[in-house]
């Protein structure tokens, strides 16, 4: 028997809530409701009044003081527009700092450059006064449109508020500067202006992909006259989306080449490790970095916050610890009521609006004008309804919001006064870009982070060394991966025929990948170029976010209105038939699920429960790439195809999480080809490790899920990318064996991570399950609240000794490995994972 843990794109279970009655930490009198429009409390003060209370002051388990920091200016380059320095000091910056000026130094040489300084320290500024120096420049050219700029954004919000922020700093320069919004939610008639007439048009690398490059002869007059290419919060382009992004932009530069155009790419990251290097890998051209942050920072109190443990009993009897939504829900209740503006980031659709929900509830019960000033922000909703709720926070309408990572991403939202972070979101870049929103104009700010009852987030809360004392992470991506690459190689055909010359812009990989293409009659050479053979758009044969498809619609049965869309990878386990659907507050049962329309019908209701989809997984081992003896183990590195079924799904009760009944399902099996890392054990070290075979089960799978939640702390990745199976014995290995693989076709480059970093990868998911005050293992150790076997069996303590055994042979000193060889392409046309 297998037991799997899935990555959300394949697995997208709800989690039952867990909700204990609200002694909240300050009085409810109407002097404690929220205070006039600019008066911001001390952070310290703002955490003393949330920790006063019965136990509240027991759930910090540490508190980061980082003092105030003073800036250091610099001159503008003389290149800059004085018409521009005008309008900046308009805005009230008299003069920038000093990374500001260097990035718009390195610019204005037409050198490529990425400024990777903390949130609010002014990247925006960095790019757009050389941006709009070199706009109004061509605004003046006697003949011809004059220079135009490209800004790419990983979100539609993103790119709606630095039209905002141009449109206010460029309004002093008169019509020199025409800036335009080009994405999904730009009216059809809106468009043709856009291509013809906008100087600097915003957009984001899907609508690049989709719409400008295969259009791009309407395109020829904005293309030919690109200057430069901004690239904003580029460390998000990482994994299977980054390696899209980055053969994207590939395409792009080859298209510019046509129409005799060679942009400079100016970047924005947040803090990153070696950025230059990514920035470089990411675009293909060679990129300075700007690291040395001038501006100035107030003081930030960020806590580490443990929810306690209630007297209720999970999975197999383990203790239940309360949830990191429901404590945020409180948190968010207390500081709203005390006027503190707060938004409270949390990874998941469903805990965006539940938080919203329960803190809309509390709020009532205080003072009914409080619910209406708390929402939820998060990808799904309409663009009516995402624009709505933008505007209520930029007017301060809003005193509270749970929002998606959605939101994480530069947006400048004023104002703000503190941040909880409901669990570890990932990666250390994220979550000082999380934090970063609060105290935005200087004031102090405070930042939670809440921990979710998992081994990371229970290792981080009582390890904060790991988040404070570290480096944030470097951002991981692969072009070469012939799953990305087949598919860009088709859309780069079907935009302009493909020749020899081409083929080192899209990497070594490309003429295998090509040859390959042309065996399967995807690509054919007509004289000494490859073209498209087929009547449908090349572009629209891949999801460049790695959705698995064309999203599923969430339409309500009896009105026929859309409430919103679900990734197709994760509309198995969210939006089957009898599925429990949160949208905007409302509460909704799953009547069908139509795959093949890619349709979900609802019907609000308002079950009792919420559900948990159950699933299968089997691996097979399609290539060893990399081994490495571990005494008797082998640590190995390679290609598998791993094949899932939902098959279930449970209902759960929603304050205790008591399972109500479950419910069979008659789904497709999807398989995926990707990356894994797998270790395998022989029966001399299981007896050494006291493992007799009725136990070796329960700790194979209590070390691959502790193994799954540690992942994030060692590669780029966030625990929903990877997933895992373990195996008592395998068909391949014909060994007990422990997978741990990406959950993108081809691989995101996290489990070749963990292979190269596995001896302190594994040493701290020991010391995790080892450090776990419970008996048998929980949450906060070796349950998994995705896993597809309910949890059964574990075996805590055999996991300990097993990961004990393994680790005495590992090796001491971890020196990267030569790269393994990359798959072979896809055996069919580039689509989704399961066509």
């Amino acid at each position: 028997m297998a037991f799997n843990h899935l990555p959300a794109g394949a697995h997208d279970a709800l989690t039952p809530l867990s909700v204990t009655p609200v002694t909240h930490s300050v009085p409810m009198a109407n002097d404690q409701l929220p205070p006039e429009a600019g008066v911001h409390p001390l952070p310290r003060t703002v955490l003393d009044r949330l920790t006063t209370g019965a136990d509240r002051a027991a759930r910090i388990t540490h508190t980061e003081h980082l003092p105030p920091r003073p800036g250091r200016h610099a001159p503008w380059p003389e290149q800059i527009r004085p018409e521009v320095v005008e309008a900046v000091r308009a805005a009230g910056i008299e003069r920038p700092w000093a990374h500001q000026a260097l990035t718009a130094a390195h610019a204005l040489r037409g050198e490529s450059v990425v400024v990777a300084t903390g949130t609010a320290s002014g990247k925006s500024l960095a790019y757009l006064a050389p941006v709009l120096s070199a706009l109004l420049d061509g605004s003046e050219a006697p003949n011809g449109r004059g220079a135009t700029a490209l800004y790419l954004a990983p979100t539609k919000a993103l790119a709606a508020d630095q039209r905002r922020a141009v449109r206010a700093l460029a309004e002093p320069l008169g019509k020199g500067i025409r800036p335009a919004v080009y994405d999904g939610d730009t009216p059809v008639e809106e468009r043709e202006w856009v291509r013809q007439y906008a100087n600097y048009a915003l957009t984001n690398p899907d609508m690049l992909h989709r719409s400008i490059l295969p259009a791009h002869p309407k395109w020829s007059s904005f293309l030919r006259a690109l200057r430069y290419v901004v690239i904003d919060e580029c460390h998000t382009y990482r994994g299977v989306f980054g390696s899209h992004v980055a053969q994207v932009l590939r395409r792009l530069r080859r298209v510019c080449a046509r129409y005799g155009a060679d942009p400079v790419f100016l970047l924005a990251s947040a803090t990153a490790s070696d950025p230059a290097t990514a920035a470089t890998r990411l675009t293909g051209v060679r990129v300075a970095e700007i690291t040395e942050d001038a501006s100035p920072r107030g003081e930030l109190v960020f806590a580490l916050w443990e929810p306690p443990l209630t007297e209720l009993h999970g999975e197999r009897g383990a203790p239940v610890r309360r949830t990191a939504t429901a404590e945020s829900a409180d948190l968010l209740t207390d500081l709203v009521v005390q006027g503190v503006r707060t938004v409270a980031f949390v990874r998941s659709r469903r805990g965006a609006e539940l938080i919203a929900l329960i803190a809309q509830e509390r709020l009532a019960a205080v003072d009914r004008s409080l619910p209406g000033r708390v929402a939820a922000y998060r990808g799904g909703y309409l663009p009516e309804e995402r624009r709505a709720i933008e505007r209520a926070l930029h007017s301060g309408e809003l005193l509270g919001l749970s929002a998606t990572t959605a939101l994480e991403l530069g947006v400048d939202v004023a104002g703000l006064d503190a941040v909880l972070l409901t669990g570890y979101p990932g990666t250390r870049a994220s979550l000082w870009q999380q934090a970063g929103r609060a105290g935005r104009t200087g004031r102090g700010a405070l930042a939670v982070l809440v921990a979710r009852d998992d081994p990371l987030d229970t290792y981080l809360v009582h390890h904060p060394e790991a988040l404070f004392r570290r480096p944030v992470e470097s951002t991981v991506l692969d072009p070469d991966n012939p799953y990305v690459l087949a598919p860009h190689l088709c859309a780069a055909a079907a935009e302009l025929p493909l020749t020899e010359a081409d083929l080192s812009l899209f990497g070594p990989a490309a003429p295998g990948v090509l040859a390959q293409l042309e065996a399967r009659k995807l690509l054919r050479r007509r004289g000494a170029a490859w073209h498209w053979t087929r009547r449908e758009r090349a572009a629209d044969l891949t999801d460049i976010r790695g959705g698995g498809g064309r999203p599923v619609q969430v339409v309500e049965e009896g009105t026929g209105r859309l409430l919103g869309t679900v990734d197709a990878a994760a509309a198995h386990a969210s939006v089957h038939e009898g599925a429990v659907h949160l949208h905007q507050g409302r509460t909704y049962l799953v009547r069908r699920l139509d795959l093949e329309d890619s349709v979900a019908l609802v019907e609000q209701a308002d079950p009792p429960y919420s559900t948990t989809a159950r699933d299968t997984t089997s691996i097979a081992v399609l290539e060893t790439a990399a081994e490495i003896p571990w005494g008797e183990a082998r640590l190995c590195f390679g290609s598998v195809e791993v094949t899932n079924q939902v098959v279930s799904f449970l209902r759960r009760r929603l304050i205790t999480g008591e399972i109500l009944g479950e419910s069979k399902l008659d789904l497709p099996p999807r398989t995926l080809r990707t990356r894994a890392v797998w270790w395998t054990v022989t029966e001399d070290q299981l007896d050494e490790a006291r493992i007799d075979p009725e136990a070796l089960g329960g700790a194979l799978h209590a070390a691959e899920h502790a193994s799954i939640g540690m992942l994030p702390l060692f590669a780029t990745c966030d625990r929903r990318d990877i997933g895992g199976v373990s195996v008592p014995l395998h068909p391949d290995t014909l060994l007990p064996t422990v997978f741990v693989y990406d959950g993108h076709p081809g691989g995101a480059g996290f489990a070749e991570r963990a292979f190269h970093t596995a001896a302190r990868w594994l040493t701290a998911t020991r010391e995790a399950i080892a450090a776990c005050e419970c008996d048998t293992g929980c949450p906060s150790c070796v349950q998994s609240p995705k896993c597809g076997n309910g949890n059964d069996p574990l075996d805590k303590r055999a996991a300990i000794r097993l990961l004990t055994r393994l680790l005495r042979d590992a090796p001491k000193d971890e020196t990267p490995q030569e790269e393994p060889p990359q798959d072979e392409p896809p055996q069919a046309p580039p689509g989704p994972p399961g066509d």
